[in-house]
């Protein structure tokens, strides 16, 4: 049989004294227990600077190679800071521990490579009340000159949310990151906090 599921894992606000973004991390799957199709979309927002400081959507082939992995391969629209296409390499799952994996490796035209890891782990307080800690690093493996990017980690992102399940389908949450990224137009290496709401059906 054919499924389809989407899940809004991040639509948040995050912020400080000094700084005010939007972020979103959305995904969405059409297939079956071993082939699906999937389209992914992270990024930000700056409402100060008026800039996006990443944003991209991803459209992937999906193979099942083991009971708790996939296996990914597509392409990437990076929409910002620079619009450019890369070819997608990576692998979904869940690792020992109930830790939740999502990694990718991103090829451009001129072969320089990039890539994104995301760790998540769930520890149920009570039936509704659910703890998330998430780390998300973003590297490259040499300077991108026409992207601004240099070698090395690019973002790194750590922090936890806090969130209460409405419904399992609806649950807003609050939660504190710590951030060093170079995307927008000063390096920014700042505590934030956030607020949001997680939507799936």
């Amino acid at each position: 049989m054919v499924f389809n599921h989407f899940k809004a894992d991040r639509l948040e606000y995050e912020g400080n004294q000094g700084l005010h973004l939007f972020k979103w991390d959305v995904q969405n799957w059409t297939g079956t227990d071993e082939n699906k199709l999937w389209l992914k979309s992270e990024g930000d927002y700056s409402a100060d600077q008026n800039i996006f400081g990443r944003a991209d959507l991803q459209i992937l082939y999906s193979r099942n190679i083991d009971t708790y992995w996939d296996f990914q391969i597509g392409a990437r629209r990076a929409i910002e800071p620079e619009r450019t296409f890369d070819a997608v390499i990576g692998f979904q799952g869940l690792a020992p521990y109930s830790i939740e994996v999502d990694s990718a490796m991103f090829i451009n035209e001129k072969g320089n490579v990039l890539g994104r890891l995301t760790l998540g782990y769930e520890m149920l307080l009570t039936q509704r009340l659910i703890l998330q800690p998430r780390v998300e690093v973003n590297v490259a493996a040499e300077d991108i000159q026409n992207r601004g990017v240099k070698a090395g980690v690019t973002e790194f992102e750590a922090g936890f949310r806090l969130r209460y399940e409405i419904e399992r389908e609806f649950a807003p949450y609050v939660g504190m990151d710590y951030v060093e990224e170079a995307s927008l137009r000063e390096h920014q290496h700042s505590l934030r906090g956030v607020v949001g709401v997680r939507v799936w059906y």
